[in-house]
């Protein structure tokens, strides 16, 4: 390869001046570009030396390939003059230009708070969606399927229970994923949660009700009347609450002695966050939730279907704040009085919202290639079509961005439609697919329209937009990948491989490496191969030959056999975050080895308590050379024995 052209053609397509800072790892160049869209890609594509790009963790990556990358590198940085870092200064660096985009860094910290959390969102999202299918009236007829099987009402009553769990207790889940998010005790947290959902506490679904209505009980804080409210479902308060909690126990940490700090810090931060919480959080969120509920109203009346698309297009940031829990006060006063309010407009539109989420949450489900990204899009869509968006929201489109938002402009569109035919609740239901069963009769037609146009905008606007720009490795977070590509010799100074036998590295029972849970060993993207569950921690050659690669992080190795075959050996997935802590190695880059010898050692117990895969991966990387490779039919293999067949090509 020429390394200088490779740079230069590499220099040219990013654009002049884009380079703010550059690193490489073991395979890719890793930079912060100032502008992602004067990267001329398809140049990129032309280049030979390029085997790939994407963006993640805000660096554009460029894959050279093992052996390679870091002449290439070399010469990148003399010709563009950027700013050699290591890859720990590049995150830094990226860190620092996302600060000038704080809506963006608002979203990260939702996303890192509330993806932990979405397995109970996602089951309390079902559960409550077959409860609503059990005990909605005008579903399967004039009565409910519990009232047509009475033998159902107490099982139904059991799944609601099960159900509203995970939503009535939010501030409990919210503040210990929170609370660790912003560096402090995650437990302090949850206890924080427990304080804001007391049964001594007003429930936080009626608290707007109790207030108007002047039942609302107060304390007397030194002459402050405090509301003696709750924050059942809460989102944002929890938010706030969570961060002043995690800054005390920093603050105390660090000006207490030892003696003093484990008794005296968690009982100082928690009376401090919950004096706080009950006399300026919830008071100022509260008011912040009545500035919404009046805005909206006049939203309506005044601008009619113009309106209820701007509410519909932002709903759903709506739901991400929790203020929409003061919603339901002002459905109840409209649907006290059908007769002369016509009904509820929120209703539909929460309903055109979900359902518009839900389906960008589905296009995902059909774009990814992440397995477990895939299982849950498919259980988080079906949710939010039923009602429940949290886990769509927090756990797919916000982490990726662009399915929010156009799950937000499938509700704007819809939501304009229904407004223009003034399709209005006469009950309160499940906000979804199903949500006919509480508009007025002479809208449900309208309302069903609105939900396919929801439905299609939001899947196809995501879908066609994910296609086109949606990088399906950034799901499995590359950055914690180090081999994207394997060792790439110049294939004008190759000789023709030959017919071999390659042995396994590694003792243990064979795995189709389809099964591998990583996006860029498992599409066959590196070449085709095979996988091992290790049942010892020895690694051996697979073939005579000669080691191309020992990486400094002991957890590869790659080599050109004697018959001309390329073969990376990766030892567990991401092990690369250990660097080396577990892995030993003797061998050297440059070495001749004999099939069977040890290249090195590793800890099975280590990586696997540290929170890692151990399957090794053997791919024969210039797979593209012959006209198969072959795994042969083995359930358990030891090292240095017989796994892979390759036979060389009849072509040129």
């Amino acid at each position: 390869m020429d390394y200088k052209k490779a740079a230069e053609e590499i220099s040219k397509a990013l654009g002049a001046d884009n380079v703010q800072a550059a690193a490489h790892c073991a395979t890719r160049l890793r930079l912060v570009l100032k502008d992602n869209s004067k990267v001329d890609q398809k140049a990129l594509d032309r280049n030979d030396a390029v085997k790939g790009t994407f963006e993640a963790n805000d660096q554009f990556q460029i894959i050279i390939g093992a052996g390679d990358v870091n002449f290439v590198y070399d010469e990148f940085v003399k010709i563009t003059g950027a700013k050699e870092a290591s890859t720990a200064d590049l995150k830094a660096v990226a860190a620092a230009g996302k600060k000038n985009n704080p809506a963006m860094a608002f979203i990260k910290v939702l996303s890192d708070i509330f993806v932990p959390i979405v397995p109970a969102l996602v089951a309390g999202g079902l559960l409550m969606a077959i409860n609503n299918v059990l005990t909605a009236q005008d579903l399967f007829g004039p009565q409910s399927i519990v009232e047509m099987m009475p033998a159902l009402k107490d099982v139904a009553g059991i799944i609601n229970l099960m159900a509203s769990a995970p939503f009535a207790f939010l501030p409990i889940l919210v503040g210990f994923s929170a609370t660790r998010r912003f560096g402090g005790n995650p437990y302090l947290g949850a206890a924080m949660g427990m304080v804001m959902v007391m049964p001594d506490l007003i429930n936080g679904y009626g608290v707007a009700n109790a207030i108007a209505d002047g039942s609302m009980p107060y304390w007397d804080i030194f002459g402050l009347n405090v509301a003696q409210a709750g924050y059942q479902g809460s989102v944002l308060p929890v938010l706030v609450v969570s961060w002043i909690l995690a800054t005390l126990e920093k603050f105390f940490h660090k000006r207490l002695s030892n003696a003093f700090d484990y008794t005296f810090t968690p009982m100082l931060s928690i009376i401090i966050t919950g004096f706080l919480t009950f006399i300026l959080v919830g008071p100022i969120m509260r008011n912040v939730g009545d500035g919404l509920t009046f805005g909206l109203s006049w939203l309506y009346e005044t601008t009619g279907a113009i309106g209820l698309g701007i509410l519909g297009l932002f709903y759903s940031p709506i739901v991400i704040t929790g203020l929409h829990q003061s919603f339901p006060a002002i459905e109840t006063t409209l649907l006290a009085d059908v007769a002369k309010s016509g009904g509820s407009f929120i209703f539909p539109v929460a309903s055109m919202a979900n359902v518009g989420q839900g389906a960008a949450t589905l296009a995902i489900m059909l774009l990814t290639k992440n397995q477990k990204q895939k299982s849950l899009a498919t259980s988080a869509s079906i949710s939010a079509m039923l009602g429940i968006t949290e886990p769509a929201i927090f756990g797919v489109n916000l982490k990726l961005k662009f399915p929010f938002v156009c799950g937000m402009i499938a509700s704007g569109v819809a939501s304009v439609f229904i407004g223009a035919f003034h399709v209005l609740s006469v009950a309160m239901g499940p906000a979804s697919v199903i949500g006919f069963i509480s508009i007025a009769s002479n809208s449900i037609p309208y309302f069903m329209i609105g939900i396919v146009i929801s439905i299609a905008v939001g899947f196809a606007t995501t879908y066609l937009y994910g296609k086109k720009h949606m990088n399906l490795l950034a799901d499995e977070d590359p950055e914690a990948v180090e081999v994207a590509v394997a060792i790439n010799a110049d294939p004008d100074s190759q000789e023709k491989p030959q017919d071999e036998l390659l042995a396994s590295a590694v003792s243990g029972t064979v795995v189709s490496l389809k099964n591998v849970n990583d996006p860029v060993f498992s599409s066959g993207m590196m070449g085709k191969g095979v996988a091992v569950k290790p049942t010892a921690g020895t690694i051996v050659a697979p073939a005579d030959g000669e080691l191309t690669v020992v990486y400094d992080s002991k957890h590869a190795y790659g080599m050109k056999t004697a018959a001309g075959a390329e073969v990376l050996i990766h030892i567990g997935i991401d092990t690369v975050n250990l660097k080396g802590e577990g892995f030993t190695t003797s061998r050297k880059a440059g070495e001749l080895v004999k099939k069977g010898d040890t290249l090195g050692t590793f800890d099975q117990e280590a990586v696997k308590a540290a929170g890692y895969d151990d399957t090794v991966m053997m791919i024969v990387t210039n797979s593209q050379s012959y006209a198969d490779v072959e795994v042969l039919e083995k359930a358990t293999v030891k090292g240095g024995e017989d796994l892979l067949a390759v036979s060389e090509t009849n072509g040129d």
